[in-house]
């Protein structure tokens, strides 16, 4: 014995409003991650730009490494060439770390 189902599809009433409209255009831009998390690594390089804190580092939880490196430049303030050197590969961390928690999520 064969039986027919029929289905029926309500058509969905869409809402459009102009901050629905923008924040789907938002969530697309940024992938997802809302705003916090497009700026986030932006946020991490500036302020890592400021030396000899390595504030990029606490910024993304990584206080250990901070004070590791707070404790290495001191020896290497001595050098012309090392410092800028670790200064640089800083920033470059914190940025990477940055899109790694972001990643993450």
């Amino acid at each position: 014995m064969e039986e027919e189902y029929i289905v029926k599809l309500q058509p969905e009433e869409s809402k459009v409003n102009p901050l629905g409209v923008i924040g789907i255009i938002w969530n697309e831009m940024s992938g997802g991650i809302g705003p916090w998390g497009t700026f986030r690594p932006i946020f991490s390089i500036i302020i890592s730009l400021i030396p000899f804190l390595y504030l990029g580092q606490h910024f993304n939880g990584e206080s250990n490494k901070a004070f590791s490196w707070t404790l290495i430049q001191l020896p290497l303030i001595l050098s012309i060439i090392l410092w800028p050197v670790l200064y640089l590969w800083s920033i470059f961390d914190s940025w990477w770390i940055s899109n790694k928690i972001i990643a993450s999520k």
